[in-house]
Order: structure tokens, then C-alpha cells, then sequence
């Protein structure tokens, strides 16, 4: 059992779904990054999805490939990313972190060299985007002998003969993407996901997370009511590049949270 497994297995037994956020680290510097990260918790985080600056986000819309660059102008690195982790670790023993990244700074790094900075630093997952499936002897299968969670992502493009090869080694959870197209391009809609959910747990036992296009305290109380959670990104990196204090981008956080964890 993981912190996310643990995570997830106390939430169910509350009734209540997941929240998880999003942030870059080191953005919009490494200081201001890790004092939200560490009030993430108090504002309602259940699960934080700690983002590796890279030069090629292929995945993410502006919001977040500008955040790393930020972060990267800054002097963000793969070792210092890890450094936060261990930093944050310091005063929380609970709350599950997951690096999301790209593989490239992972594989220059050294997979067996990261995978043990990371289990050290306290990292409780991984999602990496660039990896499909067929690379899992990569990265994957050395996370989860290692025991960190892999996490997977499906989309509205995964059907039927494709969803058991991303399933196969999936753990922690399941990401689904609501909408085809890069993070914070458009609103995720409750009524599109939720067939897909229902289509997914017909497949597994993973609880299924939606992130993408959630904005708003209303949408993710929509979203996480046909899903076990959801995830929130691009709009509080937003707050994060429009200058807005810790606080009040904790708060923003805590109004999303309060949201997710009405449905």
C-alpha cells in the first residue's frame, strides 16, 4: 500500500472524492512554489501533482509550458524538484505527491539512479506523459518494483482494444483526460465524462481521476461527482502567473477543494 492507496481507501471509507491539484515546481520561484505546495494540504489537497519543468511540454497548453518556463529560467532542475519533495516531507508525512513530467530529464538523470532520489525524497507516483505503454520496461515496471505508483493516462481517443494495454500496469489511479487536446484548452463537461468513467470501471478496480478543463468550483464538483476525483491545473497556475500571493491562490485552491468534495 502507497500513500495515494492509503489516500484513496480513507477518502472511500468517508464517502467523500478526491482532490487533487496541480503546480509547477519552482514557479513562480522555488520559495513562493513550496510555500503553496506546503499549504496545499490544509486548503483541501488530497493528492498534489508536482509538475517537472521541461523545455517540450508536448501535452500542456500555454498556462503551463510558460510555468516552466519560468521555472526553468529560475534554475529549476530535476535534483532541485526532488529537493522540494524532501522539503515538503519535512513537515507532512501523509499527503501523496506525484512528479508528472516528461521522460527525457528522467532517462539523463538515470532511471534506477532517479527512481531511488525519488523513493528518498518521498515521491508517492509518477505520471509521465511521453511514455506510452510498449516502454514500460523504461520506467514503469522499475517504478512499481520500486514501489512507486505508476499512473496512466486515458483519453476520449482510448477505446475499447487500446484500454486494457494502458490498464496493464497502471497503479494508484487512472488519469482521464476529458477533452482531446492540451491542458486548460477548453471546459470539461460532467455529461461527456461520465460514460467514459462508467465505460473505464467496467475495466478496473483503479479509481478514475478527470482532470483537464476543470476551472471553477462548480465544474469540479460536476466532474467528481461521475468520477472517484478530479484534477485542477492550468487555472491555478494562472493565479500563480497573474501575481497573486500564496494565500490568495491557496484560497482559490481551497474554493475548488470545497467544491470536489461536495459531490
Amino acid at each position: 500500500m502507497t500513500r495515494i492507496d492509503d489516500t484513496f481507501a480513507r477518502l472511500n471509507a468517508a464517502g467523500k472524492k478526491a482532490f487533487v491539484t496541480y503546480v509547477m515546481a519552482a514557479d513562480p520561484d522555488y520559495d513562493t512554489s513550496l510555500e503553496i505546495v506546503k499549504g496545499l494540504p490544509a486548503a483541501g489537497v488530497d493528492i498534489i501533482e508536482l509538475g517537472l519543468p521541461f523545455t517540450d511540454p508536448m501535452a500542456d497548453g500555454a498556462t503551463i509550458q510558460l510555468a516552466g518556463q519560468r521555472a526553468l529560467e529560475g534554475g529549476m532542475t530535476l535534483k532541485k524538484t526532488l529537493q522540494m519533495v524532501s522539503d515538503f516531507r519535512e513537515g507532512d508525512a501523509e499527503t501523496p505527491i506525484v512528479i508528472m513530467g516528461y521522460y527525457n530529464p528522467i532517462y539523463s538523470h538515470g532511471v534506477d539512479a532517479f527512481l531511488a532520489d525519488a523513493k528518498e525524497a518521498g515521491v508517492d507516483g509518477l505520471i509521465v506523459v511521453d511514455l506510452p505503454p510498449e516502454e514500460d520496461s523504461e520506467l514503469c515496471i522499475p517504478a512499481q518494483n520500486a514501489g512507486v505508483n505508476f499512473i496512466r493516462l486515458a483519453t476520449p481517443t482510448t477505446d475499447a482494444k487500446r484500454l486494457p494495454k494502458v490498464l496493464q500496469n497502471t497503479s494508484g489511479f487512472v488519469y482521464y483526460v476529458s477533452i482531446t487536446g492540451i491542458t486548460g484548452a477548453a471546459e470539461a463537461q460532467a455529461s461527456d465524462v461520465a460514460p467514459e468513467v462508467a465505460r473505464m470501471k467496467e475495466s478496473t478496480d483503479l479509481p478514475i481521476i478527470v482532470g483537464f478543463g476543470v476551472k471553477t468550483p462548480e465544474t469540479a464538483e460536476a466532474i467528481a461527482g461521475v468520477a472517484d476525483g478530479t484534477v485542477v491545473g492550468s487555472a491555478i497556475v494562472q493565479k500563480i502567473a497573474d501575481g497573486e500571493s500564496p494565500a490568495e491562490v491557496l484560497a482559490f485552491v481551497k474554493s475548488l477543494a470545497d467544491g470536489a468534495h461536495r459531490a
